[in-house]
């Protein structure tokens, strides 16, 4: 095994003791952690952050010429 793959053996090992042998306290707080991200990047992404150069503009060259104009400030 190389260094970097004895390194992430490592981390992973590190990470999955720890994990279990958590007490019931921290699985539920993880379980809470989890929900709240589910629900921070997915439900409120798909709801309240549509897509708006697929929204507006027809096609890859019309989103890019945009998204230039908008990065150099050149109207």
């Amino acid at each position: 095994m190389t260094r970097i793959t004895t390194a992430i053996s490592n981390i992973f090992r590190f990470y999955y003791d720890g994990f279990r042998t958590m007490s019931w306290w921290g699985k539920r707080v993880w379980v809470i952690i989890l929900i709240k991200l589910f629900i921070m990047f997915l439900i409120l992404k798909i709801f309240f952050f549509p897509d708006f150069l697929k929204v507006n503009f027809g096609s890859d060259r019309e989103r890019g010429d945009y998204v230039l104009e908008q990065l150099t400030g050149n109207n």
